[in-house]
């Protein structure tokens, strides 16, 4: 159905949106961020996938790892919190138009 597609763009398809939400509240290993962003948005990504991410956005500047305790642990960047406020705004304007 068009709300199954738009549910699953707005999820799964942009889960940067929901790795840079967790990683502004607190840094995070990425094996646990399946886990985290179940529990606080509802969907389950796959295994792999927030790795594959996870690269990209540090490739690009939105986040930041270091060794801890021989695993990375990953932590958003000043850059990256512009980037969430952007689709914020992004957000609001779809739905103050929807309104």
């Amino acid at each position: 159905t068009p709300f199954e597609r738009l549910q699953k763009s707005n999820t799964k398809e942009n889960l940067w949106i929901y790795i840079l939400t967790v990683l502004k509240k607190e840094s995070a290993y990425a094996w646990d961020l399946p886990g985290i962003i179940e529990k606080q948005f509802g969907f389950r990504p796959g295994n792999i996938t927030p790795y594959r991410v996870l690269y990209r956005l540090r490739d690009q500047g939105f986040v930041k790892s270091a060794l801890q305790d021989r695993r990375r642990v990953y932590e958003i960047t000043d850059l990256g919190k512009k980037e969430l406020e952007k689709i914020k705004s992004f957000y609001e304007s779809i739905l103050k138009n929807l309104s």
